[in-house]
Parts: C-alpha cells; structure tokens; sequence
C-alpha cells in the first residue's frame, strides 16, 4: 500500500496524521529505507518504513463506517464480567492492532459495562481513547465535523436507554 505526500493516514493508537513527506534514512542494518513521515493532530511526528504494511494504514471506506455504526447499535452481546486488568489487556492489543471495526467493539463494551457498574479509571481512560479515535478518523473520513460525527456515536447508545 502507497501513500503520497498530503494523503491521510492512520497509525493505529495514535490516529489519524497526513503523510508530510517521504525520506530515505539509514536503517539500523546500515541500508537505505525509506519511510513516510506522518504528522499526527497532536503535533507528534512519526517514521514508518514504506512498504510496512502494519505501520498505517487507509482511511475507513464508506462501507467500513458503516459497520462501525452497526456494531454500536447492536446492544444484544454478552458484557465480559473479568476482572478489569483482563479487559484492560484485551482491549490494549484490540486499539493497538487499529483495526476500526476492534475499535468500535471496545467502544462498545466498555459504554454498556459502564451503564452496569463503575468503570475503572484506565477503562474510562481507554473508552474515551476509543471514541477519539472513532471520532477523528469518521470525520477525516467524510468530510464532517467532528461534533456532528461525536454526536452520530452518542446517539447509538442513546437508543438504548430509550
């Protein structure tokens, strides 16, 4: 997968950034590579070699956010009742594969947990991590704004309570 300078891509965990510029360095094996220079929203830049393809990845197709919405909606799935290390865990290796749909199920979870029982401080941490990624990359993606993309995901669990 290619990437050219200004296009937008998405590291997983950190989000989304825009491909600013495309460098050779000098690899650890002492051979030339190059690598994408990603600028992320909050400033940070990251190196990732070209040709890397767990590195970045494409923004989310239309139809990719629109399972993302389908999967928020469901509320018919069983809540994990582990301890919230366990979860914690889990969920980690589900944000940091980036995979949007990994995302959306840990969104998912932890908002219906939370409407059990008191999330810890590290989930409500994670499940705001997941609904910025989510927000950010929708957005970006679309065209739209982030309040109205944030307000799209809020309302998948507002119908629950309804």
């Amino acid at each position: 997968m290619r990437f050219s300078v200004g296009e937008y891509a998405v590291c997983p965990g950190h989000g989304v950034g825009q491909v600013c510029n495309i460098e050779k360095k000098t690899a650890s094996t002492a051979s030339v590579q190059d690598f994408y220079i990603v600028r992320l929203s909050n400033g940070l830049k990251v190196m990732v070699p070209v040709g890397n393809n767990t590195g970045i990845r494409k923004l989310a197709s239309e139809e990719e956010i629109s399972e993302v919405f389908n999967l928020l909606s469901n509320h018919e799935i069983s809540i994990d009742n582990s301890t919230w290390n366990r979860r914690y865990r889990e969920y980690s290796e589900k944000i940091k594969s980036g995979d949007l749909l990994e995302i959306a199920d840990v969104l998912r979870s932890l908002s219906l947990l939370g409407g059990r029982k008191q999330l810890s401080f590290g989930e409500k941490k994670m499940l705001n991590q997941c609904r910025d990624l989510l927000v950010q990359e929708i957005a970006i993606s679309k065209g739209n704004e982030r309040p109205s993309v944030s307000s799209a995901i809020d309302s998948c669990f507002q119908k629950r309570a309804s």
